[in-house]
Protein backbone atom coordinates (compact mmCIF):
# COMPACT_ATOMS: atom_id res chain seq x y z
CA UNK A 1 0.00 0.00 0.00
CA UNK A 2 1.06 3.86 -0.41
CA UNK A 3 -0.69 6.71 0.56
CA UNK A 4 -0.57 8.34 -3.10
CA UNK A 5 -2.98 5.46 -3.96
CA UNK A 6 -5.54 5.82 -1.27
CA UNK A 7 -5.36 9.83 -1.35
CA UNK A 8 -6.25 9.20 -5.55
CA UNK A 9 -8.89 6.89 -4.07
CA UNK A 10 -11.00 9.72 -2.52
CA UNK A 11 -10.34 11.86 -4.95
CA UNK A 12 -12.21 10.41 -7.34
CA UNK A 13 -14.68 9.29 -5.27
CA UNK A 14 -14.17 6.13 -4.05
CA UNK A 15 -13.91 4.46 -0.34
CA UNK A 16 -10.98 2.84 0.47
CA UNK A 17 -11.15 -0.42 2.05
CA UNK A 18 -10.41 -1.06 6.05
CA UNK A 19 -7.36 -2.34 5.27
CA UNK A 20 -6.02 0.83 3.19
CA UNK A 21 -7.57 2.63 5.98
CA UNK A 22 -5.91 1.31 8.78
CA UNK A 23 -2.55 1.17 7.36
CA UNK A 24 -3.21 5.04 6.43
CA UNK A 25 -4.21 5.62 10.12
CA UNK A 26 -1.02 3.53 11.34
CA UNK A 27 1.15 6.00 9.17
CA UNK A 28 -0.01 9.24 10.55
CA UNK A 29 1.03 7.63 13.96
CA UNK A 30 4.12 6.71 13.29
CA UNK A 31 4.74 9.69 10.64
CA UNK A 32 5.32 7.23 7.29
CA UNK A 33 2.51 9.51 5.79
CA UNK A 34 3.88 12.94 5.61
CA UNK A 35 2.29 16.17 6.33
CA UNK A 36 1.61 16.75 3.13
CA UNK A 37 -0.25 13.30 2.32
CA UNK A 38 -2.31 13.88 5.07
CA UNK A 39 -3.46 17.24 4.23
CA UNK A 40 -4.77 16.36 0.70
CA UNK A 41 -6.45 13.02 2.64
CA UNK A 42 -8.45 15.32 4.99
CA UNK A 43 -9.42 18.13 1.58
CA UNK A 44 -9.84 14.62 -0.21
CA UNK A 45 -12.46 13.55 2.57
CA UNK A 46 -14.07 17.13 3.09
CA UNK A 47 -14.90 17.46 -1.14
CA UNK A 48 -16.40 14.00 -1.64
CA UNK A 49 -16.62 12.06 1.49
CA UNK A 50 -16.46 8.51 2.81
CA UNK A 51 -20.10 7.01 3.09
CA UNK A 52 -20.90 5.43 5.82
CA UNK A 53 -19.15 2.27 5.59
CA UNK A 54 -15.91 4.74 4.75
CA UNK A 55 -16.85 6.42 8.48
CA UNK A 56 -16.62 3.30 9.96
CA UNK A 57 -13.30 1.91 8.84
CA UNK A 58 -11.84 5.46 9.04
CA UNK A 59 -12.82 5.55 12.56
CA UNK A 60 -11.89 2.02 13.50
CA UNK A 61 -8.58 2.56 12.02
CA UNK A 62 -8.13 5.78 13.72
CA UNK A 63 -8.90 3.97 17.42
CA UNK A 64 -6.49 0.78 16.86
CA UNK A 65 -3.83 3.48 15.80
CA UNK A 66 -3.17 3.17 19.69
CA UNK A 67 -4.16 1.76 22.45
CA UNK A 68 -7.98 0.67 23.55
CA UNK A 69 -8.29 0.36 26.33
CA UNK A 70 -9.54 -3.29 28.44
CA UNK A 71 -11.50 -3.82 31.51
CA UNK A 72 -12.44 -6.62 33.87
CA UNK A 73 -15.59 -4.55 35.89
CA UNK A 74 -18.51 -5.69 37.86
CA UNK A 75 -20.50 -3.30 35.74
CA UNK A 76 -21.07 -1.08 32.30
CA UNK A 77 -18.26 1.21 30.99
CA UNK A 78 -19.99 4.25 29.80
CA UNK A 79 -19.73 7.16 28.40
CA UNK A 80 -20.85 10.40 27.56
CA UNK A 81 -19.48 13.12 24.77
CA UNK A 82 -20.78 16.59 23.90
CA UNK A 83 -20.52 18.50 21.04
CA UNK A 84 -19.52 21.76 23.14
CA UNK A 85 -21.62 24.73 24.17
CA UNK A 86 -21.68 27.36 26.90
CA UNK A 87 -22.28 26.90 30.99
CA UNK A 88 -22.23 23.41 29.80
CA UNK A 89 -20.94 21.59 32.85
CA UNK A 90 -22.90 18.08 32.63
CA UNK A 91 -20.34 16.27 32.67
CA UNK A 92 -18.61 16.95 35.79
CA UNK A 93 -22.62 16.01 37.25
CA UNK A 94 -23.02 13.45 35.35
CA UNK A 95 -19.80 10.98 35.60
CA UNK A 96 -19.92 11.16 39.35
CA UNK A 97 -23.79 10.66 39.59
CA UNK A 98 -23.14 7.24 37.14
CA UNK A 99 -20.90 6.02 39.49
CA UNK A 100 -23.03 6.15 42.55
CA UNK A 101 -25.77 4.23 40.06
CA UNK A 102 -22.90 0.95 39.85
CA UNK A 103 -21.76 2.42 36.13
CA UNK A 104 -18.28 2.87 35.42
CA UNK A 105 -16.90 6.39 33.68
CA UNK A 106 -13.69 6.80 32.22
CA UNK A 107 -14.26 9.74 30.72
CA UNK A 108 -11.85 11.22 28.20
CA UNK A 109 -12.29 14.54 27.98
CA UNK A 110 -10.73 18.18 25.98
CA UNK A 111 -9.70 21.44 26.57
CA UNK A 112 -11.26 24.61 25.71
CA UNK A 113 -12.15 24.79 21.85
CA UNK A 114 -13.00 28.36 20.37
CA UNK A 115 -16.19 29.69 22.36
CA UNK A 116 -16.58 26.79 24.34
CA UNK A 117 -15.11 25.93 27.64
CA UNK A 118 -13.60 23.02 28.31
CA UNK A 119 -14.12 20.10 31.08
CA UNK A 120 -10.32 19.79 32.09
CA UNK A 121 -9.83 23.11 32.38
CA UNK A 122 -12.81 23.01 34.64
CA UNK A 123 -11.32 20.54 36.97
CA UNK A 124 -8.06 22.09 37.07
CA UNK A 125 -9.52 25.24 38.22
CA UNK A 126 -9.38 22.80 41.63
CA UNK A 127 -5.71 23.85 43.36
CA UNK A 128 -3.83 20.45 42.75
CA UNK A 129 -5.40 18.78 40.30
CA UNK A 130 -4.09 17.05 37.28
CA UNK A 131 -5.98 15.16 34.79
CA UNK A 132 -2.87 14.23 33.01
CA UNK A 133 -3.12 10.42 34.34
CA UNK A 134 -0.94 7.66 32.87
CA UNK A 135 -3.36 4.39 31.69
CA UNK A 136 -2.54 2.56 34.46
CA UNK A 137 -3.87 5.19 37.18
CA UNK A 138 -6.85 5.94 35.14
CA UNK A 139 -7.92 2.07 35.70
CA UNK A 140 -7.05 2.31 39.55
CA UNK A 141 -8.94 5.44 39.58
CA UNK A 142 -12.09 4.19 37.96
CA UNK A 143 -11.50 0.67 39.69
CA UNK A 144 -11.33 2.61 43.01
CA UNK A 145 -14.02 5.45 42.72
CA UNK A 146 -16.38 4.78 39.67
CA UNK A 147 -15.29 7.56 37.37
CA UNK A 148 -12.25 9.35 36.55
CA UNK A 149 -12.29 12.18 33.90
CA UNK A 150 -8.65 12.60 32.69
CA UNK A 151 -7.02 13.79 29.25
CA UNK A 152 -5.96 11.46 26.71
CA UNK A 153 -2.81 9.99 26.65
CA UNK A 154 -0.57 9.96 23.76
CA UNK A 155 -1.33 6.43 23.12
CA UNK A 156 -4.99 7.18 22.19
CA UNK A 157 -6.06 7.57 18.72
CA UNK A 158 -2.46 8.71 17.93
CA UNK A 159 -3.60 9.16 14.22
CA UNK A 160 -6.15 11.73 15.47
CA UNK A 161 -3.92 13.77 17.56
CA UNK A 162 -1.77 14.00 14.26
CA UNK A 163 -4.85 14.80 11.80
CA UNK A 164 -6.27 17.12 13.86
CA UNK A 165 -3.69 19.59 14.01
CA UNK A 166 -3.34 19.33 10.00
CA UNK A 167 -7.22 20.02 9.82
CA UNK A 168 -6.75 22.80 11.86
CA UNK A 169 -4.72 24.81 9.29
CA UNK A 170 -5.85 23.40 6.07
CA UNK A 171 -9.40 24.65 6.29
CA UNK A 172 -10.43 21.07 6.48
CA UNK A 173 -11.80 20.77 10.37
CA UNK A 174 -16.08 21.19 9.31
CA UNK A 175 -15.67 17.62 7.49
CA UNK A 176 -18.49 15.83 8.90
CA UNK A 177 -16.64 12.41 8.03
CA UNK A 178 -13.48 13.73 9.87
CA UNK A 179 -15.38 15.06 12.86
CA UNK A 180 -17.23 11.94 13.28
CA UNK A 181 -14.10 9.91 13.21
CA UNK A 182 -12.24 12.34 15.66
CA UNK A 183 -14.86 12.30 18.30
CA UNK A 184 -15.31 8.34 17.92
CA UNK A 185 -11.68 7.13 17.33
CA UNK A 186 -11.06 8.64 21.22
CA UNK A 187 -14.19 7.71 22.49
CA UNK A 188 -13.81 4.35 21.66
CA UNK A 189 -10.59 3.84 22.23
CA UNK A 190 -11.76 4.07 25.78
CA UNK A 191 -13.36 0.59 25.37
CA UNK A 192 -16.89 1.25 26.24
CA UNK A 193 -19.79 -0.39 26.48
CA UNK A 194 -22.47 2.05 25.87
CA UNK A 195 -22.10 6.13 24.75
CA UNK A 196 -24.75 8.92 24.99
CA UNK A 197 -23.88 11.95 22.57
CA UNK A 198 -25.04 15.39 23.39
CA UNK A 199 -25.33 17.00 20.31
CA UNK A 200 -26.20 20.69 20.50
CA UNK A 201 -27.34 23.27 18.59
CA UNK A 202 -28.26 27.04 18.59
CA UNK A 203 -26.31 30.33 18.97
CA UNK A 204 -23.96 28.72 21.84
CA UNK A 205 -23.12 25.67 19.65
CA UNK A 206 -21.33 24.95 16.53
CA UNK A 207 -24.28 23.72 14.80
CA UNK A 208 -26.44 26.69 14.66
CA UNK A 209 -29.73 24.92 13.28
CA UNK A 210 -31.91 21.74 14.33
CA UNK A 211 -31.19 19.93 10.83
CA UNK A 212 -27.35 20.32 11.00
CA UNK A 213 -27.44 19.35 14.72
CA UNK A 214 -29.64 16.72 14.01
CA UNK A 215 -27.24 15.10 10.66
CA UNK A 216 -24.34 14.98 13.07
CA UNK A 217 -25.98 13.07 15.55
CA UNK A 218 -27.40 10.53 13.17
CA UNK A 219 -24.08 10.26 11.15
CA UNK A 220 -22.37 9.65 15.24
CA UNK A 221 -24.99 7.06 16.10
CA UNK A 222 -24.79 5.21 12.94
CA UNK A 223 -20.69 5.44 12.95
CA UNK A 224 -20.15 4.10 17.03
CA UNK A 225 -23.10 1.45 16.06
CA UNK A 226 -21.48 0.37 13.21
CA UNK A 227 -17.40 0.21 14.78
CA UNK A 228 -19.31 -2.11 17.32
CA UNK A 229 -20.41 0.60 20.45
CA UNK A 230 -24.21 0.84 21.60
CA UNK A 231 -25.04 4.67 20.99
CA UNK A 232 -27.93 7.17 21.60
CA UNK A 233 -27.85 10.72 21.05
CA UNK A 234 -30.03 13.81 22.38
CA UNK A 235 -30.19 16.96 20.37
CA UNK A 236 -30.01 19.33 22.80
CA UNK A 237 -30.83 23.23 22.80
CA UNK A 238 -27.93 25.60 23.14
CA UNK A 239 -29.67 29.33 22.71
CA UNK A 240 -28.68 29.84 26.22
CA UNK A 241 -26.03 28.80 28.66
CA UNK A 242 -26.68 25.32 30.30
CA UNK A 243 -26.10 26.85 33.42
CA UNK A 244 -25.74 30.32 35.27
CA UNK A 245 -22.61 30.68 35.30
CA UNK A 246 -19.47 30.55 32.25
CA UNK A 247 -15.62 30.51 33.70
CA UNK A 248 -13.77 27.57 34.57
CA UNK A 249 -13.80 28.20 38.56
CA UNK A 250 -17.22 29.57 38.35
CA UNK A 251 -18.57 26.30 36.88
CA UNK A 252 -17.45 24.05 39.43
CA UNK A 253 -18.73 26.41 42.00
CA UNK A 254 -22.52 25.79 39.79
CA UNK A 255 -21.43 22.11 40.10
CA UNK A 256 -20.72 22.01 43.30
CA UNK A 257 -24.01 24.00 44.76
CA UNK A 258 -26.18 21.44 42.65
CA UNK A 259 -24.23 18.30 44.38
CA UNK A 260 -24.52 19.76 48.11
CA UNK A 261 -28.17 20.82 47.16
CA UNK A 262 -27.77 24.28 47.61
CA UNK A 263 -29.09 25.04 44.05
CA UNK A 264 -31.70 23.55 41.74
CA UNK A 265 -29.91 24.80 38.07
CA UNK A 266 -33.29 23.29 36.37
CA UNK A 267 -31.68 22.83 32.80
CA UNK A 268 -28.51 21.52 33.82
CA UNK A 269 -29.75 19.12 36.01
CA UNK A 270 -32.91 18.13 33.61
CA UNK A 271 -30.11 17.57 31.35
CA UNK A 272 -27.67 15.54 33.42
CA UNK A 273 -30.49 13.48 34.60
CA UNK A 274 -32.38 12.61 30.82
CA UNK A 275 -28.31 11.63 29.56
CA UNK A 276 -28.31 9.45 31.86
CA UNK A 277 -31.46 7.81 31.88
CA UNK A 278 -30.24 6.81 28.20
CA UNK A 279 -26.87 5.55 29.78
CA UNK A 280 -28.05 3.56 32.29
CA UNK A 281 -30.58 1.80 30.54
CA UNK A 282 -28.54 1.36 27.48
CA UNK A 283 -25.77 -0.26 29.81
CA UNK A 284 -28.76 -2.66 30.95
CA UNK A 285 -28.35 -0.95 34.99
CA UNK A 286 -32.13 -0.14 34.51
CA UNK A 287 -34.73 -1.55 32.92
CA UNK A 288 -35.52 1.52 30.66
CA UNK A 289 -34.62 5.41 30.51
CA UNK A 290 -37.40 6.26 32.85
CA UNK A 291 -35.79 4.42 35.45
CA UNK A 292 -31.97 5.43 34.72
CA UNK A 293 -33.34 9.26 34.74
CA UNK A 294 -34.77 8.60 38.46
CA UNK A 295 -31.15 7.32 39.68
CA UNK A 296 -29.57 9.10 38.64
CA UNK A 297 -31.58 12.04 40.36
CA UNK A 298 -31.38 10.15 43.57
CA UNK A 299 -27.65 9.76 43.01
CA UNK A 300 -27.56 13.99 42.92
CA UNK A 301 -30.02 14.91 45.29
CA UNK A 302 -28.76 12.30 48.03
CA UNK A 303 -25.19 13.03 48.55
CA UNK A 304 -24.20 9.87 46.26
CA UNK A 305 -22.77 12.00 43.63
CA UNK A 306 -20.93 14.67 45.53
CA UNK A 307 -19.12 11.77 47.70
CA UNK A 308 -17.98 9.84 44.34
CA UNK A 309 -17.13 13.42 42.89
CA UNK A 310 -14.50 13.83 46.21
CA UNK A 311 -13.25 10.70 45.76
CA UNK A 312 -12.30 11.78 42.13
CA UNK A 313 -11.37 15.06 42.91
CA UNK A 314 -8.74 13.67 45.75
CA UNK A 315 -7.31 10.67 43.41
CA UNK A 316 -6.34 13.36 40.55
CA UNK A 317 -4.37 15.23 43.37
CA UNK A 318 -6.90 17.92 44.47
CA UNK A 319 -8.02 18.31 48.37
CA UNK A 320 -9.32 15.49 50.18
CA UNK A 321 -11.65 17.67 51.93
CA UNK A 322 -13.26 19.42 48.68
CA UNK A 323 -16.94 18.48 48.93
CA UNK A 324 -16.92 20.16 52.17
CA UNK A 325 -14.82 23.34 51.81
CA UNK A 326 -15.01 23.58 48.14
CA UNK A 327 -15.99 27.34 48.78
CA UNK A 328 -12.61 28.06 50.38
CA UNK A 329 -10.41 25.97 47.57
CA UNK A 330 -11.45 27.67 44.19
CA UNK A 331 -9.89 31.05 43.08
CA UNK A 332 -11.77 33.90 42.42
CA UNK A 333 -11.31 37.24 40.57
CA UNK A 334 -10.37 40.82 42.27
CA UNK A 335 -13.11 42.68 40.23
CA UNK A 336 -16.66 41.71 40.29
CA UNK A 337 -19.18 43.91 38.45
CA UNK A 338 -22.85 43.69 37.47
CA UNK A 339 -23.91 44.61 33.87
CA UNK A 340 -27.31 46.19 33.96
CA UNK A 341 -29.90 45.87 31.35
CA UNK A 342 -30.27 49.08 29.44
CA UNK A 343 -34.33 48.83 29.58
CA UNK A 344 -37.19 47.11 30.24
CA UNK A 345 -38.69 43.70 28.29
CA UNK A 346 -38.15 39.62 27.87
CA UNK A 347 -35.20 38.36 27.04
CA UNK A 348 -36.01 37.10 23.91
CA UNK A 349 -32.34 35.96 22.35
CA UNK A 350 -29.15 35.34 23.82
CA UNK A 351 -26.23 35.32 21.88
CA UNK A 352 -24.31 32.11 23.75
CA UNK A 353 -21.60 32.31 21.11
CA UNK A 354 -20.57 35.92 22.03
CA UNK A 355 -20.46 35.26 25.67
CA UNK A 356 -18.82 32.58 25.27
CA UNK A 357 -16.05 35.03 23.34
CA UNK A 358 -16.13 37.49 25.93
CA UNK A 359 -15.10 34.96 28.74
CA UNK A 360 -12.33 34.05 26.27
CA UNK A 361 -11.17 37.57 26.38
CA UNK A 362 -11.62 37.81 29.58
CA UNK A 363 -8.71 35.43 30.01
CA UNK A 364 -10.56 32.23 30.76
CA UNK A 365 -10.00 30.83 27.98
CA UNK A 366 -7.30 30.47 24.77
CA UNK A 367 -6.77 32.91 21.90
CA UNK A 368 -3.37 30.59 20.97
CA UNK A 369 -3.36 26.79 22.01
CA UNK A 370 0.05 28.49 24.21
CA UNK A 371 -1.80 30.61 26.29
CA UNK A 372 -2.44 29.99 29.84
CA UNK A 373 -6.15 30.43 31.17
CA UNK A 374 -7.09 32.24 34.39
CA UNK A 375 -9.59 29.89 35.97
CA UNK A 376 -11.24 32.96 38.26
CA UNK A 377 -12.53 34.89 35.29
CA UNK A 378 -15.90 34.49 33.87
CA UNK A 379 -19.64 35.49 34.30
CA UNK A 380 -22.11 34.47 36.86
CA UNK A 381 -25.63 34.84 37.84
CA UNK A 382 -26.59 35.07 33.75
CA UNK A 383 -30.44 35.73 33.49
CA UNK A 384 -32.62 33.41 31.29
CA UNK A 385 -34.86 33.47 28.13
CA UNK A 386 -37.77 35.07 28.53
CA UNK A 387 -36.71 36.82 32.23
CA UNK A 388 -38.67 40.16 32.49
CA UNK A 389 -35.70 42.97 33.51
CA UNK A 390 -35.43 46.77 33.89
CA UNK A 391 -32.71 49.00 33.77
CA UNK A 392 -32.12 48.21 37.12
CA UNK A 393 -31.92 44.36 36.53
CA UNK A 394 -28.19 42.74 36.11
CA UNK A 395 -27.78 40.82 33.04
CA UNK A 396 -24.91 39.07 34.72
CA UNK A 397 -21.88 39.17 37.01
CA UNK A 398 -18.81 39.64 35.39
CA UNK A 399 -15.62 38.63 37.17
CA UNK A 400 -11.84 40.11 35.52
CA UNK A 401 -8.88 40.40 36.07
CA UNK A 402 -9.11 44.14 36.49
CA UNK A 403 -11.52 46.58 36.39
CA UNK A 404 -10.29 48.14 32.49
CA UNK A 405 -11.20 45.18 31.20
CA UNK A 406 -14.03 44.68 32.82
CA UNK A 407 -15.46 47.97 31.84
CA UNK A 408 -14.25 46.73 28.23
CA UNK A 409 -16.66 43.81 28.01
CA UNK A 410 -19.59 45.67 29.57
CA UNK A 411 -21.10 47.10 25.91
CA UNK A 412 -20.26 43.55 24.53
CA UNK A 413 -22.61 41.76 27.13
CA UNK A 414 -25.20 43.81 26.49
CA UNK A 415 -25.52 43.38 23.17
CA UNK A 416 -25.36 39.47 23.65
CA UNK A 417 -28.93 40.14 25.25
CA UNK A 418 -31.88 40.99 22.96
CA UNK A 419 -35.06 42.19 24.60
CA UNK A 420 -38.97 41.84 22.99
CA UNK A 421 -41.84 43.57 24.85
CA UNK A 422 -43.65 40.46 24.14
CA UNK A 423 -44.42 37.44 25.31
CA UNK A 424 -41.34 35.03 24.78
CA UNK A 425 -41.52 31.02 23.64
CA UNK A 426 -38.57 29.42 25.13
CA UNK A 427 -37.20 26.83 23.19
CA UNK A 428 -37.25 22.99 24.39
CA UNK A 429 -34.58 21.64 25.69
CA UNK A 430 -34.29 18.29 23.99
CA UNK A 431 -35.43 18.86 20.51
CA UNK A 432 -34.84 14.65 19.53
CA UNK A 433 -33.30 11.40 20.38
CA UNK A 434 -31.87 9.35 17.94
CA UNK A 435 -30.82 5.57 18.10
Amino acid sequence: MDARSIITRVRVGDTPSAAELGWFADGLADGSVSDAQAAAFAMAVLLNGMGEAGRVALTKAMRDSGDVLKWNLPGPVLDKHSTGGVGDCVSLLLAPALAAAGAYVPMISGRGLGHTGGTLDKLESIPGLSTDVSQERLHQIVENTGCAIVGASARIAPADRRLYGIRDVTATVDSVDLITASILSKKLAAGLSGLVLDVKCGSGAFMKTQAQAVGLADTLVKTANGAGCPTRALVTDMNQPCSSTMGNALEIMEVMSVLTGDLSAPILTELTTALGGELLSLGGVTGDIESGAHAIADALQSGAAAERFGRMISELGGPHDFVEHWRDRLPSAPVVIDIMAPGSGKIAAIDGEALGQIVVQLGGGRMVQSDAINPAVGLSHILRLGEAVDEHTPYLRLHAADMSVAEAMAPKVRAAFTLSGGNIDTPPLIYRRIG
